[in-house]
C-alpha cells in the first residue's frame, strides 16, 4: 500500500468511504503551489453515521480477548514502522513540520503501539478480601463503549494515536475527527490502522470542520450514541466541549493550551538554558501545546542570556523544512493570521530581539540566511519579546507561534507566582543545579509536566501527558494513566455462604463471636 497515492481522501465509516460533500485542496504550507491532496468534508449527519457504525461494531470487538486486541495494536505499530520515511515525509508536506521532527512524530506511533502491545496481557482488576466470611470481591475494568475523538493538526498523527491505540486495545470503538487542514495525513493513518486487522466500524474516521463536528457530537450525545469524548485542542473549545459532556454527565478527555515557563536560576548552565529555550520556543515555529511562553530569568542573568538567545535565534536557520533548518512554515493560513494578530499584543514598554523585522518573512521582508523562496510559503520571523510583566496581555494569551516572552524574577517565589499567574498549567522547565530549588519547584508549579534541566517539549510514551487549569481538566493521556480514561471499573462481589450476609450490618454481630474477637489484650 502506497499512502501518497491517494489523491481524494473522504470519510471512512463503517469500513466504506463517503466522498460526498464539500471539496477542499491541503496544500503545502512551505510551497502554497504544490496540492498535496483533495478532501471531501461530510456534515454532522456523517458523524452521527459514523458513531452508530461503531455503536454496532463495538460489542464484538469488546468480546475479542484483550491480547488478541494487542496483537492488532502489534500489527498496527509494525506497519506505521515499515512506512515511516513515507508517513513522515507526508507530515513535513501537509504541515511544513521540519523533517526530523515528522521521523519522530511518526516514531511515537511506533512507541505508543509498543507500549499498548503489552497492556493488552496486563488488563489488571484486582481480588479485595471481603469483612465477611465465604464472600469474594473482585474488579474489573470495561470499555466505555464509543469514543469520539477530535484531534489538532500539529501533531496529526502522533497524537491521535495517544487516544485510538489505548482507546481500541481497551475494546472501545472510536469515531476520529482529525484536523480538516491535514486530511491527508490522517487518511493515511486511518489506512495504516486498518490494515492492521481492525474489524469494520471500529475505527471511523470524519472529515469536517469544527463547527460540523460541534454538531455532529451533540446530536450523537443526545442519541446517546457516545460513551467518552477526547479533545486536542484549544482552551476555548474544550471548554465549550466539557460544557457539552457534562450536560450528558460524562467527564471528557481534555488535553489543551498553554503558556509554559522555563525559570533559569542564577546557578544554570546558561548555554543549555538557551539551547533548551530555543527549542522549546521556536521549534515547530511554535505551534505546540507545550511550546516555551515565557523566559522567566533571574535578574543576575537576565541581560546575558537576552543577549545569547538573541543572537541564536538570529543565526538559526528557518525555511525549507526538507533543508536542515529550526524550523519551517506556518501550518495553515488560520494559524499565520492569528500570529500576526498576536503580535499586536507587544507593547511600548517591551523591547523585541531575535530578528531584525517582525511579522511574515518575505521578499520585501527579509530574512537573513532564509533557506528557500520566503514568498513560496507561510513563514514568519522569529521574536523575542523582552520586559513582560504579569498585568501584559502577552503574559496570559497563549501565542501558537514563533515568539517567546522574557520576564524577570528575584527570588523563587516570585519566579513561582509567574509561572503559575496566567492559569494554565500544562508544561514547565527549570535549569538549575540546586536540589532544593528542584523540589521546591515542583511542589510550587501548577503544570502536570516538568523538566529539569530540558526543554518544556517532549514527552514518552510511558509517561502521562497532560495538564491542569486552563490547560486541561486533569485527566492523562499516555502510559498506563490513559487506561482510566477509557475503561470504567466494575466492582463484583461474590457470596457463597449460602445465605443472605448484609455488609456493615453483619459485621457488628460478627465482632462479637469468639471466632471473630480481637485479642486487645
Amino acid at each position: 500500500m502506497s499512502i501518497t497515492d491517494t489523491r481524494t481522501v473522504g470519510s471512512i465509516v463503517g469500513g466504506q468511504a463517503r466522498e460526498d460533500g464539500q471539496r477542499v485542496e491541503s496544500r503545502n504550507p512551505a510551497n502554497l503551489e504544490e496540492v498535496v491532496c483533495e478532501a471531501v468534508l461530510g456534515g454532522a449527519g456523517t458523524f452521527v453515521d459514523a458513531c452508530r457504525a461503531a455503536r454496532a461494531a463495538q460489542r464484538e470487538w469488546a468480546a475479542v480477548p484483550a491480547p488478541v486486541r494487542g496483537n492488532a495494536i502489534k500489527e498496527i505499530g509494525r506497519l506505521v514502522e515499515e512506512n515511516k520515511e513515507t508517513l513522515a515525509r507526508l507530515v513535513t508536506r501537509e504541515i511544513g513540520k521540519p523533517h526530523p521532527e515528522s521521523l519522530g512524530e511518526v516514531q511515537e506511533i511506533v512507541d505508543t503501539c509498543d507500549f499498548f502491545v503489552s497492556e493488552g496481557r496486563r488488563l489488571y482488576g484486582m481480588t479485595v478480601p471481603s469483612e465477611m466470611p465465604d464472600k469474594q470481591l473482585f474488579t474489573f475494568r470495561n470499555p466505555v463503549g464509543v469514543a469520539a475523538i477530535v484531534t489538532a493538526g500539529n501533531f496529526p498523527v502522533a497524537v491521535p494515536s495517544w487516544y485510538i491505540v489505548p482507546a481500541l486495545l481497551c475494546g472501545n470503538a472510536v469515531v476520529w475527527k482529525p484536523a480538516e487542514y491535514a486530511p491527508g495525513l490522517s487518511d493515511a493513518l486511518a489506512r495504516l490502522f486498518i490494515a492492521g486487522g481492525l474489524p469494520d466500524g471500529v475505527l471511523n474516521v470524519v472529515q469536517c470542520d469544527g463547527p460540523t463536528a460541534f454538531e455532529g457530537l451533540e446530536q450523537a450525545l443526545e442519541e446517546r450514541l457516545v460513551d467518552k469524548v477526547g479533545f486536542t485542542g484549544s482552551s476555548p473549545v474544550g471548554a465549550r466541549i466539557g460544557e457539552l459532556c457534562g450536560r450528558h454527565v460524562q467527564s471528557p478527555c481534555l488535553e489543551l493550551g498553554g503558556k509554559n515557563p522555563l525559570v533559569v536560576m542564577p546557578d544554570a548552565d546558561l548555554d543549555l538554558a538557551v539551547e533548551g529555550s530555543l527549542f522549546s520556543g521556536f521549534g515547530t515555529a511554535g505551534q505546540r501545546c507545550t511550546s516555551l511562553g515565557t523566559a522567566i530569568v533571574h535578574r543576575s542573568l537576565h541581560d546575558e542570556f537576552v543577549g545569547r538567545l538573541s543572537r541564536a535565534v538570529e543565526e538559526a536557520p528557518i525555511g525549507d523544512p526538507f533543508a536542515d533548518v529550526l524550523y519551517g512554515p506556518m501550518i495553515h493560513e488560520r494559524f499565520q493570521e492569528r500570529f500576526l494578530g498576536w503580535l499586536g499584543l507587544i507593547e511600548g514598554h517591551h523591547s523585541v530581539s531575535g530578528s531584525s523585522a517582525t511579522g511574515r518573512i518575505t521578499s520585501d521582508n527579509p530574512r537573513a540566511g532564509f533557506v528557500g523562496d520566503p514568498d513560496a510559503g507561510l513563514f514568519c520571523h522569529p521574536t523575542i519579546v523582552d520586559g513582560v510583566r504579569a498585568e501584559d496581555a502577552i503574559y496570559a494569551t497563549e501565542t501558537f507561534g514563533p515568539i517567546i516572552g522574557v520576564a524577570e524574577f528575584d527570588d523563587l517565589d516570585e519566579a513561582l507566582a509567574l509561572a503559575n499567574g496566567h492559569g494554565y498549567g500544562l508544561s514547565a522547565a527549570i535549569y538549575t543545579n540546586d536540589p532544593k530549588s528542584v523540589f521546591r519547584f515542583r511542589s510550587g508549579v501548577s503544570a502536570g509536566m516538568l523538566s529539569v534541566n530540558n526543554s518544556t517539549s517532549g514527552a514518552e510514551a510511558h509517561l502521562p501527558f497532560g495538564g491542569n487549569g486552563r490547560s486541561g481538566n486533569g485527566s492523562r493521556q499516555s502510559g498506563v494513566w490513559v487506561l482510566d480514561q477509557f475503561t470504567r471499573w466494575q466492582a463484583m462481589n461474590w457470596d457463597y455462604a449460602g445465605k443472605l450476609q448484609k455488609a456493615q450490618m453483619d459485621v457488628a454481630e460478627l465482632s462479637g463471636d469468639p471466632g471473630f474477637r480481637l485479642d486487645r489484650s
